[in-house]
């Protein structure tokens, strides 16, 4: 047999050490990394993913002194005794054949904590620090940290260092005016704004010696205003070639751009035409990242020339064994991230423990574990619903060796997911629905779909019940709710109702954003990796400092009011990374935000507002689309339990919460964990 994905599955030999395929665990902090005493639950999250086959993983950002923290008391490797905790970590991942590399970072002026330093005085607009300017001195004790953590690492058992110098962290600080005023030898010219990363590889690579790996990411799109041109960024990458770099992995965009680089809207791939370019200039491997999440993507990157290897990080949240199933041809099998930031992203940024929507084990290895049942005492189990809740925990029981039976009223699984999918830039959520359809394939679930269960047959021959049966849309008390013109966003999205010219959304939450992107695209720009970079304003280099041009797009085909009963911003319940493009993307679209309005009545003549401070005010419009919450479908709940069922809700049944896929999975999954 041919082997499957050959450029991504061929071995890389580095000279000193050979990497077993092309693939790279990107870094991803986890919060795992802050306290020592969680290193036993990181060894095993980078086991699993070591065992499924990745050549080399790169840990969450680690800083070299107080000042690089991300956090108070963060993450940072600077002595003997630390390094020593870190080897259950190495030996783990040395145990499964792979290789590990830490990652240096220091987040200068992005750093959460009063002690931040920088290139300069320039004060980030995502912290709360104004940092203070290293002094020439300070620098150089700077370097002489990141050598030390280094050494460190090399001590602890890794193979390498990951040299952060990308997403808008010190080093980038002082290779871009955006942020480094200096005018003394560390700011002005590049020569002089590039010495700092030159100098740290430098005197790294002096102090480990040859046989070690260097990766040093770079910033080859920073996405802001006064940064780096590609003529400094090739300087850049031929000065750390000579330095004693062996590996450049891809970084795009700081974390402060107004452009987004990993959600979901994001077409796949979308960076690598940058890759490619640098890659060109180098002798030394070059990784591309950035939206490769699937096996065939990574491979055509790779065929094509555009890079030597391909990082992928939130992948291995979704899915440890990506490799192996690309490897084994059962790629079919990958449980796909779908980018949506909602456990990973989201999570770090607000201090908690990273996971995964689609695989709640992700970061928790140590304590959800799913454990095989001996077919003798093996229970039958009724799942009833579909959708995402439903199909975690149907899967999950199988795995476990229970007898499952999924019912589903529809002719479809997936649930809520087969409205997302149609929504321009979540067309990932297709994968969920995918992936699933082929766990219960090889599970031997069976599935009814068509099937509205009954209380009296669920009373008959099962040992529990798991009621996953949704929410259905809340209809809000509005006078003429029953107007024709008045639209439910499930008709909409499921194509089984059109609208006009002119719409008004009722409920500004997820979903009335979501309706509101249907409306405003007639295409998705995800699917247009052109439309996409003309949508978000992203240029080439060579032309562009930065890469960052003037925003055009596509019009919307429709004019779009966006209505809600709060006072406060659009969007402030969205999630923390994805919130801000939600609310560009639609700004960008005209869509014109209603907030502090009582909603009077829907007639004729439109839809009639009472809107705090301006008074009444009646949008002419052609429909109106209700996104006004939901409520749980739960009605065979009292009737089991009246009947002694073992009866559990999960999901929406449980809680309707807006539409949050990432408790239902983990909620179901951790249910089907104990039973």
């Amino acid at each position: 047999m041919t082997q499957p994905y050959p450029h991504l599955l061929s071995p890389l030999d580095l000279g000193f050490t050979e990497l077993r395929n092309r693939v790279v665990m990107g870094s991803m902090h986890t919060g795992l990394e802050d306290r020592a005493k969680h290193f036993p639950r990181l060894a095993a999250y980078f086991q699993e993913r070591a065992a499924g086959g990745v050549a080399l993983a790169i840990t969450g950002g680690f800083a070299p002194n107080r000042e690089g923290w991300l956090l108070p008391l963060g993450s940072r490797l600077a002595s003997r005794s630390a390094a020593k905790e870190h080897r259950v970590i190495t030996d783990a991942v040395h145990q499964e054949n792979g290789k590990i590399a830490l990652q240096i970072l220091h987040a200068g002026r992005y750093g959460y904590h009063p002690f931040v330093v920088s290139a300069s005085a320039t004060k980030s607009p995502i912290t709360p620090f104004k940092p203070r300017p290293l002094t020439a001195h300070g620098i150089e004790r700077t370097i002489d940290d990141y050598v030390t953590t280094a050494e460190l690492a090399q001590e602890a058992g890794y193979d390498g260092v990951e040299i952060m110098g990308s997403e808008g962290y010190l080093i980038n600080q002082f290779l871009t005016t955006h942020v480094n005023r200096r005018t003394d030898e560390w700011g002005g010219p590049p020569e002089n704004r590039m010495r700092l990363p030159i100098e740290i590889v430098s005197r790294i690579r002096e102090a480990v010696g040859e046989n070690f790996i260097i990766v040093f990411r770079m910033s080859l799109l920073d996405l802001i205003p006064d940064g780096q041109d590609w003529d400094e960024t090739i300087q850049l990458a031929h000065a750390l070639q000579a330095a004693g770099v062996n590996i450049i992995n891809s970084g795009i965009g700081w974390h402060e751009a107004r452009v987004p680089t990993i959600v979901t809207s994001v077409p796949r791939a979308a960076f690598t035409w940058t890759t490619a370019k640098l890659r060109e200039a180098l002798r030394i491997p070059v990784i591309a990242s950035n939206r490769i999440n699937a096996p065939d993507v990574a491979e055509d990157v790779l065929a094509r020339g555009d890079a030597d290897l391909i990082s992928m990080a939130r992948p291995f949240l979704a899915d440890p064994e990506f490799v192996k199933k690309a490897a084994e041809g059962r790629a079919d099998e990958i449980n796909t991230c779908i980018a949506c930031n909602q456990a990973c992203l989201d999570h770090t940024f607000v201090n908690k423990t990273a996971s995964c929507l689609v695989n709640p084990r992700a970061c928790h290895e140590t304590e959800l574990v799913y454990e095989p049942m001996s077919r003798l005492v093996s229970k039958r189990i009724a799942v009833v619903g579909a959708g995402p809740a439903g199909l975690a925990a149907a899967t999950v029981l199988a795995k476990r060796n229970h007898k499952v039976t999924l019912f589903e009223a529809d002719d479809k699984i997936g649930g809520q997911f087969n409205l997302a999918k149609v929504v321009p830039g979540k067309e990932e959520y297709a994968e969920t629905i995918r992936y699933y359809t082929r766990q219960l394939e090889l599970l031997e679930v069976d599935v009814r779909l068509g099937a509205s269960a009954t209380a009296d047959e669920l009373t008959q021959g099962f040992d529990h019940v798991i009621l996953a049966t949704g929410v259905h849309p809340r209809v809000p008390e509005i006078e003429g709710i029953n107007h024709p013109s008045v639209v439910g966003y499930t008709e909409l999205l499921d194509g089984s109702a059109d609208v006009g010219d002119k719409v008004a959304v009722v409920g500004a939450g997820g979903i009335g954003f979501d309706v509101s992107e249907f409306l405003t695209h007639t295409a998705s720009p995800t699917l247009d990796p052109a439309a996409w970079k003309a949508e978000w304003g992203v240029g080439d280099p060579v032309v562009h400092r930065g890469g960052l041009v003037k925003r055009v797009g596509a019009d919307s085909p429709r004019e779009v009011w966006l209505c809600q009963r709060k006072t406060t911003r659009h969007g402030a319940g969205l999630g923390k990374t994805t919130g801000w493009v939600h609310r560009a993307s639609i700004k960008h679209k005209g869509v014109q935000l209603v907030a502090g309005a009582t909603y009077k009545k829907i007639d004729d003549a439109g839809l009639h507002l009472e809107i705090e401070r301006e008074g009444p005010k009646v949008l002419d419009v052609d429909n109106v689309v209700i996104c006004a919450g939901q409520d749980s479908r739960r009605e065979l709940h009292q009737p089991l339990v009246d009947a002694g069922v073992d009866v559990h809700l999960v999901g929406g049944a449980d809680v309707a919460a807006e539409l949050d896929a990432k408790r239902a999975i983990n909620q179901a999954s951790r249910l089907a964990a104990t039973l």
